[in-house]
Parts: structure tokens; C-alpha cells; sequence
């Protein structure tokens, strides 16, 4: 009796080049493989320019997943004239740090954040390309945030039920929450760039959608102590050294909610597949209070998940830019949608933990 051979049809969208700036990043290269593992048939290029370290242990994996590595510069609109084109542009470039500029030039940030992300709208105005900018929860300014009605509980900070400001109530921050104050110079420039991709779509018919995603984390992000905290967390209990609970008395009460990269992609091809229903609208993405946690509570999981215990100091001294609690409102995404988290906390510090031990060479200069 002769075996029949099941063939499992190939997937296939509207978009035949897609291009990823950013794309050797983690959101970037995550999305690149995650995207070329679904629909094979579709071209998938990525510019990078390896500024950020670890991102060149990426190229590998991108290699291997038959996607095309651009070694380039968004701010560069020179690096674009080798792109031949692309139906649609993922904008996850950045220098994402919340603390970039305030010790140092903030040129770079503002060169990269915001003029590099002209010339993306420009690539793709020329190209008739559409656009899906991955933005931040960042955008929302930070006084008002703080001026929220928290309550102080054992292991964290909590949104109080009753709320003043529009936009906010004890499911986190909403959309609607008030754009009026200072947000960190990482913030403005995010900002910046959704006023100015508004206007590319008012003016040239631009197609698009602007993502505000509060903290993206999971395998391959290199977690660094101003940007990529559930990795530094997890790296430093595996590899040992020291932490700190800063600001706020230095309990480590501060809350955020996460998402981990693979249920940002959920949202991401929900929305590639459908196009004209998210078209032109901005949607706040997060774990929202069902997936949040404090310092404090990301300190347990890591030591009941790694088996290690190290040592955390207490600062009790503000940083700039810091926030009390950040919970992302993602209720109009999820009515749009039906789309809900799949990934907790530990089952996204247990996927970090895994890639962190099953890479430890590579990433201990890069992590410890």
C-alpha cells in the first residue's frame, strides 16, 4: 500500500516585500523569522546598523531563515536607493533607551528616532509602501502619569479604581490619556514621528498604523539597565553580579506590564491581514494589569525559575524619567481583535532563561 504524502498548503498575503528596519534588533529580527516561518513565499529584507551589541548575533539566524541583511543606517537616505522596493515597511528602528541624551548628546537619538524615520516615510511615499510604526507607551508624558492615584500595597504599587485624568482607570493607560507634558527625549521623538507619519498619510495617502507598545521582552533582546529590565533580570541571577531597586523609597514597588514578543506578533499579522479595518489608527499594545508585575515580583519568579538568589541594593533617589507604574489599556486593540496575551510572567521568564542557558558563551560578555 503506497504512503500518501500530506502536503500542508503554503500561507500567502497580500504584501510580497516586506521590509523590517531595525531588523537585526530583537522586535525586528523576532518579527523577520516569525514572518518568513509563516509565509515562505514572501521576501522579507532587513536594514540594520549593528550599532546596538548583540545585534550582530542575530545575522545567523536571519541567514538562516532566508531573509536579506542590509547593512545600513535609517538615518542615511543614501542606505534606502539599494532597497528595490517594498509593499509593505515595519518601522522598529530606535535607540530605545528612556535615558539616552540626558548625559550625553542627544543627537543620535533624535538623528535615529525621528530624521531616520523621515526617511522611512519617504521610502515608502515613493514607494507606495504601507506602514505599521512601532511607537511607545513612552509617548504618554510622565507627570501626569505619576500624579495618577496609586495605592501602596506589599509587593507593589496599584492603580486606585477611582481615576481623574481621561484615559486612565484601574485596567492602566488608554489612548485618550492626555498628550500635554514632558515624556523623556526617547518619548518626544516617538511622538514626533506619529505626528509626522499622520500627516504622510493625510497628505499622500499613506497607509498605516501606529503601534504604542508599552515593554517588549522574550528571547534575544539584549537587556541592558535602562532598556530590556526582564532580561537584564533574568541574565543576572544566571550569571551572578549585582542589582538595585531604584527610586521610590528603593523598594522595587515600581510596576510595568509586558508583552512577550511572540503575542506582539499575534497583533502584528492579525493586522497585516486585514489592513483597511486598523487603517490609520493608533492602538496602545501591552499585557495590560492581567500581565504586569513590580520589581520586587519579577525578583521571586527569577529566583524560583533559575534557582539563584543574588544580591539587590536599595537606592532610594529618583531617576529621571522614571515611572511610578505603567499598565498599557489595551482594550481597543482587543475589541478590534478578540486578541488576548497567551505568555505570563513565567512562562516568559522561563522562555528567557532557556535561550540565556542554551546560549551562554555568546551572551555572557554581552549580558553579565
Amino acid at each position: 500500500m503506497r504512503t500518501r504524502t500530506l502536503l500542508i498548503p503554503k500561507i500567502i498575503m497580500q504584501y510580497k516585500k516586506i521590509l523590517i528596519t531595525g531588523g537585526a534588533g530583537f522586535v525586528g529580527s523576532n518579527l523577520a523569522i516569525k514572518l518568513k516561518e509563516k509565509y515562505p513565499e514572501t521576501q522579507i529584507s532587513v536594514l540594520d546598523n549593528l550599532k546596538r551589541r548583540g545585534s550582530e548575533l542575530n545575522l545567523p539566524r536571519l541567514k538562516e531563515a532566508g531573509i536579506i541583511f542590509i547593512h545600513g543606517d535609517i538615518r542615511n537616505k543614501e542606505d534606502f536607493e539599494e532597497i528595490h522596493g517594498a509593499d509593505l515597511i515595519f518601522e522598529c528602528s530606535a535607540e530605545p533607551s528612556v535615558l539616552a541624551g540626558l548625559e550625553s548628546s542627544p543627537s543620535y537619538l533624535i538623528n535615529t528616532n525621528l530624521l531616520g524615520t523621515v526617511n522611512c516615510l519617504e521610502f515608502a511615499r515613493k514607494n507606495n509602501s504601507a506602514f505599521i510604526f512601532i511607537s511607545t507607551s513612552r509617548v504618554y508624558p510622565i507627570e501626569p502619569i505619576n500624579k495618577l492615584n496609586f495605592k501602596e500595597e506589599t509587593s507593589r504599587f496599584s492603580l486606585e479604581i477611582n481615576q481623574e485624568t481621561i484615559g486612565s482607570s484601574v485596567e492602566g493607560i488608554a489612548e485618550s490619556f492626555p498628550l500635554e507634558g514632558a515624556r523623556s527625549l526617547y518619548g518626544s521623538t516617538k511622538l514626533c514621528s506619529e505626528i509626522l507619519m499622520q500627516e504622510y498619510m493625510d497628505s499622500f495617502e499613506l497607509k498605516g498604523i501606529i503601534n504604542r507598545c508599552g515593554v517588549i521582552t522574550g528571547p534575544w533582546q539584549m537587556g541592558k539597565v535602562d532598556q530590556g529590565v526582564f532580561v537584564l533580570w533574568v541574565a543576572r541571577h544566571i550569571f551572578g553580579g549585582k542589582l538595585s531597586y531604584i527610586g521610590y523609597g528603593g523598594k522595587g514597588k515600581q510596576v510595568r506590564d509586558f508583552i512577550h514578543i511572540d503575542d506582539l506578533f499575534d497583533i502584528l499579522d492579525i493586522q497585516i491581514n486585514d489592513p483597511e479595518k486598523f487603517n490609520g489608527q493608533i492602538f496602545n499594545i501591552g499585557g495590560g494589569k492581567e500581565n504586569c508585575v513590580s520589581l520586587q515580583e519579577l525578583t521571586k519568579i527569577c529566583e524560583e525559575i533559575t534557582g539563584n538568589k543574588i544580591e539587590i541594593t536599595s537606592v532610594t533617589k529618583n531617576r529621571p524619567a522614571d515611572l511610578i507604574s505603567f499598565i498599557t489599556d489595551s482594550t481597543k486593540i482587543k475589541k478590534l481583535t478578540g486578541w488576548s496575551p497567551k505568555k505570563d510572567a513565567r512562562k516568559t521568564i522561563a522562555d528567557i532563561t532557556k535561550w540565556i542557558n542554551e546560549n551562554k558563551e555568546q551572551l555572557k560578555d554581552i549580558l553579565s
